[in-house]
């Protein structure tokens, strides 16, 4: 399988090397040359476990790893989900919960993080080499790509989060991590200007050659791969229990990556019937898909912080494909909603109440969209935190603290990290004096 990007003006890569590469040369993000379709195979992929239905499919996409490399790199990553089925399904109400926080930091992100660390410590085993990963958060990703790398030999971490944006426990879960190999920046901005300072470093070349920088948010082909398993895992199973030929998701949306995943098995022909586009005041995924409206405006601060986006990166993977693969052009696929914070609190409190049921309020914002279309095909509604990582929210909408024993073993850990300006120059100078 060849890796091309957006832009064209990269070389075609394999797949070990579209992962160290992160960020496509050419400035544009890196995507498979063409997609499977695994039609044929539905029927017998149905039964399989998680494990056995992720190799089944990154296999396809993965074909420079050795097979039974590969099975070893996927058993590994999901050793440490809490739930056998890494992301179970549950029925509550009119519609199924995906719960994706089962993995070692409560969030979504692990599905795919604690993969993409398992196959970039394969890869610099096998070449040799070292990995100076640059990442950006907008609350979930840092802890969880810390999770996936922290004492691992050969790789340092460099996160950066928007001081003040991101939830209390968030912040905690990333900076509580004092690993010499794991290195936590305050950027004093939004997280947009973490993203940009991020692609604008990787965008120098000679300062991401001579340091050795790679990518783990979704600008890395390798994060959108992995989410990709789940939206299968999970319509086989809704498809199963509800005796339905096809489902629909409703998806919390920021930055693009996790709904493009659900595209993605669109594509390759999953029976999807519409995808749900959900986002709270930060609305401009919502106003594009409504009204064609792309213009970007002030990021919001609301109580669904890593929905906190202005600027979509896989957004731009979403219009090329749609340029390149004109036949699978399902803009009319997608449903956009929007949420206030008012709606989202509702929703977690009318859940709590009706069925003893907790959201996060990114979740809930999912949830509110698949209320706002109702429909007789199943939705799945995927769940991507845990609500113990909000509970300022949480305790506002239901009158009471929601807890993990996860975070409870952090609340009262030393921290250490930097406040760092928001100057791309900044975050240069800071990498360059420790490596």
């Amino acid at each position: 399988m060849e890796y091309i990007s957006t832009r064209g003006k990269t070389e075609p890569i394999g797949f070990k090397e579209s992962v160290l590469m992160g960020l496509a040369t050419d400035g544009g993000l890196l995507l498979p040359k063409e997609f499977p379709n695994v039609e044929n195979y539905l029927n017998e992929w149905k039964n399989l476990s998680f494990q056995q239905l992720a190799f089944e499919i990154i296999s396809l996409f993965a074909d420079d790893i050795p097979k039974n490399d590969l099975r070893k790199i996927i058993e590994d990553s999901y050793n440490d989900f809490r739930n056998d089925e890494i992301t179970p399904t549950v029925k509550i109400d009119n519609f199924y919960i995906l719960e994706l926080f089962h993995g070692p930091t409560l969030a979504f992100k692990d599905v795919a993080l604690q993969f993409l660390g398992n196959i970039f410590s394969y890869i610099l085993e096998k070449q040799g080499g070292c990995l100076n990963i640059l990442g950006a958060t907008s609350g979930d990703t840092g802890s969880a790509a810390i999770a996936g790398v922290r004492g691992k030999s050969n790789i340092n971490i460099f996160i950066m989060h928007p001081t003040g944006r991101i939830s209390p426990i968030q912040e905690k879960q990333m900076t509580s991590v004092l690993d010499n190999n794991v290195f936590n920046l305050g950027i004093e901005g939004t997280f947009d200007d973490c993203q940009s300072i991020m692609k604008n470093t990787f965008a120098d070349l000679d300062f991401k050659n001579k340091y050795s920088l790679g990518a783990i948010n979704s600008v890395n082909w390798s994060r959108v791969l992995a989410q990709i398993v789940y939206y299968f895992y999970s319509a086989f199973s809704v498809m199963k229990s509800a005796s339905s030929d096809q489902v629909r998701f409703s998806v919390p949306t920021g930055n693009f990556g996790n709904i493009f995943a659900g595209k993605i098995a669109m594509m390759m022909g999953l029976p999807i019937e519409k995808l749900l586009l959900a986002t709270n005041e930060n609305d401009i995924l919502y106003r594009y898909f409504k009204f064609g409206d792309y213009s970007s405006k002030k990021v919001v601060p609301t109580i669904s912080p890593s929905m906190d986006i202005q600027v979509a990166s896989n957004f731009e993977r979403y219009k090329y494909v749609n340029n390149i693969f004109p036949n699978n052009c399902n803009k009319n696929k997608f449903i956009a909603n929007r949420g206030t914070t008012g709606e989202t609190l509702q929703t977690v409190r009318s859940f709590a109440e009706n069925h003893n049921y907790l959201l996060d309020p990114h979740t809930a914002l999912g949830v509110l969209a698949a209320e706002k279309n109702s429909s007789d095909i199943p939705t799945i509604c995927l769940a991507t935190a845990h609500p113990a990582k909000f509970t300022d929210t949480m305790r506002i909408a239901i009158g009471k603290d929601v807890n993990h024993p996860i975070l409870d073993r952090i609340k009262n850990a030393p921290t250490r990290f930097d406040k760092i300006p928001n100057k791309i120059k900044a975050v240069q100078n800071y990498l360059r004096d420790r490596l």
